[in-house]
């Protein structure tokens, strides 16, 4: 299993970190995603690496903007 972890400053509710789960996890091979919104860090872990396109790209969808780390 990997691990990739990464910022999404923009959440501040409920509905953001249901929204930020719901599209990464329609990213082929995630197993998990796991949303702080304290810390504003996500945790998606998968079944390979991810790219890291792929994730930006589905925090977008839900309206967010992804930082690496």
């Amino acid at each position: 299993m990997n691990a990739t972890v990464l910022r999404v400053p923009g959440m501040t509710c409920g509905h953001c970190k249901q929204a930020v789960t719901t599209e990464l996890s329609k990213i082929s091979g995630v197993t998990a995603v796991d949303v702080d919104l304290d810390t504003k860090s996500v945790t998606v872990t998968s079944e390979g690496a991810l790219d890291w396109k792929t994730i930006a790209d589905a925090v977008d969808e839900a309206g967010f903007e992804a930082v690496a780390g």
